[in-house]
């Protein structure tokens, strides 16, 4: 968890973070399933999610079931996204808008130095023999940088790392070409193919990272 999150955690109230960073890492979720995750009343979260609602921070919308009503489901809205770390936006943007003004190709440069430094560190810090131990040493090195990073194991769907945060959101937006970067991270520290894509929905980001175990 990112050290900007726990100091808004611990001045505020614990349980409307603790809901935030569930309902950060789902594609959406119920009051009965916070519940029984965090081990509160119905009516407890269901205040909670109700209040988080007014201030702008969650938002819902109702998943059909094939017997009985749609299920109401919480998710983040796009204000919730000032909790979690950035990467100084402002000013990162202005520097390489500066440079674009010097040479037109001169930021995607700077962006492609900036990956291949990260490609070594992250090569000196990842461990394991194996691709799945790399994977998950990768997705543990990624949360600890804030990304909400997790490595996951399907028979049918195979090995991925999902992210449910990631600080550099506004350089995709501008310079597509980061995307593409950013894959090539995961390739080159797990010595695989990779195949980034990303779900978007209201305030929810997910980013999902699979990788090729042939």
């Amino acid at each position: 968890m990112s050290h900007i999150f726990q100091s808004f955690r611990d001045l505020s109230r614990p349980q409307w973070f603790r809901i935030i960073e569930l309902v950060k890492q789902s594609t959406g979720i119920s009051v009965p399933e916070l519940a029984e995750e965090i081990g509160m009343s119905y009516m407890g979260i269901k205040k909670h999610c109700i209040a988080l609602e007014k201030s702008g921070y969650l938002d819902t919308w109702r998943r059909p079931k094939q017997v009985g009503r749609p299920e109401k489901l919480y998710r983040l809205t796009e204000k919730a996204s000032t909790l979690f770390p950035g990467i100084g936006d402002d000013v990162t943007m202005a520097m390489l808008d500066a440079a674009a003004h010097i040479d037109p190709n001169a930021a995607e440069k700077m962006l492609y130095a900036y990956f291949q430094n990260v490609s070594v560190q992250y090569q000196k810090k990842v461990a394991g023999n194996s691709i799945i131990d790399r994977a998950t040493s990768l997705a543990k090195l990624r949360e600890a940088q804030g990304y909400f990073s997790h490595c996951e194991y399907d028979p049918t769907e195979g090995l991925r790392i999902v992210e449910h945060h990631n600080p550099l959101e506004p350089l995709f937006q501008k310079y597509p070409t980061v995307e593409r970067m950013e894959e090539q991270v995961f390739e080159r520290v797990l010595g695989s193919p990779v195949e980034r894509t990303v779900q978007r929905a209201s305030g929810l980001r997910l980013y999902r990272f699979d990788i090729s175990t042939l």
